[in-house]
């Protein structure tokens, strides 16, 4: 653990305001869910809580089979971070952080499919070269919580019309799972 040499204060109504530096630093939203930890030597660990991640055993399976199916690399990821990748090599992308363009994506709770030249290109993982050509957010009683996405492969440039389904399907499935 590292130190921030921040100090701050708890209020009378046990509240603590966690500065805004660190806030951006770690991508803390208003109304985003933190799980607290606390350890036998006297600390309290905030950690934010990523739904997604809950199911990340079964994220890791439908991602396997998203990618078989879908015949290009599949990457299911919370708000973050990538949970979930199948189709290249797992140790490159996962735990990765989400680009800010896929994160204003999925905040605005919208798709995007690459199906000519014309589209706009949306590379949604910081430090990798393929982009997606098909995505989805994860919506789970109207709050957003990740995406899945079909990045782009060896042989396919643009984005089928099964493609796209199946990524859709596929946030849909996670958003219901989610909400059990």
């Amino acid at each position: 653990m590292k130190a921030t040499g921040i100090v701050r204060r708890i209020d009378d109504l046990g509240r603590i305001v966690i500065p805004k530096e660190i806030r951006r630093t770690m991508r803390i939203r208003e109304g985003d869910p933190l799980e607290i930890y606390t350890s036998p030597e006297g600390e309290v660990i905030f950690k934010k809580y990523s739904p997604v991640g809950e199911i990340s055993c079964t994220a890791s399976q439908y991602a396997d089979v998203l990618s078989k199916v879908g015949g290009c690399p599949a990457v299911i990821c919370d708000r973050d971070h990538v949970v979930a990748v199948s189709g290249m090599a797992k140790k490159e992308v996962i735990e990765r952080r989400v680009s800010g363009s896929l994160e204003d994506l999925i905040e605005q709770r919208k798709s995007h499919v690459y199906r000519s030249k014309d589209d706009q290109i949306l590379n949604p993982i910081e430090g990798i070269d393929r982009y997606a050509i098909a995505c989805s957010p994860i919506l789970s009683q109207g709050d957003v919580n990740g995406a899945v996405i079909m990045l782009s492969g060896e042989d396919h440039e643009f984005a089928t019309s099964e493609q796209s389904a199946l990524v859709q399907a596929a946030a849909m499935y996670f958003g219901k799972q989610m909400e059990e």
